[in-house]
């Protein structure tokens, strides 16, 4: 029994890999690639001891499964578009900007057309950074506060999971792209530093980096660079005041950054503040199913390890 234990989680461990890479190649459907995904994580638990490395690959293979949900709505581009909402989130902007884009209020008063200036390169470097913050504040907590870590580690990555559900469910255009497929009365004026930065900094390699990113245009609603960053302020809190204080000053310089470049509207970043903050007020509540589910993998681990 031991034995088929340990085959059987190591068979789903692997089948959840595999399937985010097979899923174009023999056409999985959305719903199988989604759930071998998700069923991996906790398969390792069963497969392997807790150790460092495992922590590290069950967060890793969560990331996995949300990068397939996150890009499986764009692997048909034209019934993505189809489905897309371009106008609800352009008339709330209006309404907090006071009538004129929050994006456009801020590049009128302070950009320069055709330039990119020192405090613009600044933004869009915090703009790049942002992949590393949120796996970073959980490898910090992983370090310092490790009995915190699976709880830390929930909350963020589902801060993840459920931004990749709201993708599906309400694909929705970030400014930019509203501004190249003429849904702004004031399209021309939207400018996308990140991609003009982008060019000069990274030259021939950019076009290369783009398509590894940018899996899926159409996911903005919520923001979850700034859900995931305020949720690793949070956890970065939990750890010491100037850790804390360093994540607070990031997420609040990403939000303008995300507003500022033309990467979100400001309605985005409101709806990734409550989602993060929803997530981080559920949490306490779900915990206690959260324990006896790792009870019973941590049963299931301990009879696997007699094989």
């Amino acid at each position: 029994m031991s034995r088929a234990i340990r085959a059987t989680a190591w068979a789903l461990v692997a089948a959840g890999a595999a399937a985010p890479v097979l899923r174009r190649r023999i056409n999985v459907p959305p719903a199988a690639v989604v759930g071998a995904a998700v069923i991996a994580p906790a398969a390792l638990c069963v497969a392997s001891r807790r150790t460092l490395a495992r922590d590290v690959s069950v967060c890793a293979l969560n990331m996995w499964a949300y990068i397939a949900a996150y890009e499986m709505p764009n692997d048909d581009p034209a019934r993505l578009v189809a489905r897309v909402r371009v106008g609800y989130p352009i008339a709330i902007d209006r309404v907090l900007g006071l009538g004129t884009l929050p994006t456009l209020r801020l590049q009128r008063g302070l950009s320069v057309p055709g330039q990119v200036s020192r405090c613009e390169r600044v933004l869009v470097w915090c703009h790049w950074m942002w992949f590393l913050v949120p796996h970073g504040s959980v490898a910090l907590i992983r370090w310092r506060k490790p009995k915190r870590f699976p709880s830390a580690a929930a909350r963020m990555y589902g801060v993840f999971d459920a931004g990749a559900c709201l993708y599906w469910a309400i694909p929705t255009a970030p400014p930019w792209w509203a501004a190249q497929h003429g849904q702004l009365e004031d399209a021309a004026e939207v400018r996308r530093m990140m991609l003009e930065y982008g060019e000069q900094f990274w030259g021939d390699r950019w076009g290369a980096l783009y398509d590894v990113l940018g899996g899926n245009p159409l996911a903005a609603m919520p923001s979850l660079h700034f859900a995931t960053s305020v949720t690793a302020a949070h956890l970065l809190s939990e750890v010491g005041p100037v850790s804390g204080a360093i994540g607070w000053a990031y997420a609040l310089t990403l939000g303008l950054a995300l507003v500022y470049l033309g990467e979100h509207y400001a309605i985005d970043l409101v709806a990734g503040l409550a989602l993060a903050e929803a997530v981080r007020a559920i949490a306490p509540r779900v915990e206690p199913l959260a324990q006896r589910i790792s009870v019973v993998l941590q049963g299931l681990e301990a009879q696997a390890a007699t094989a």
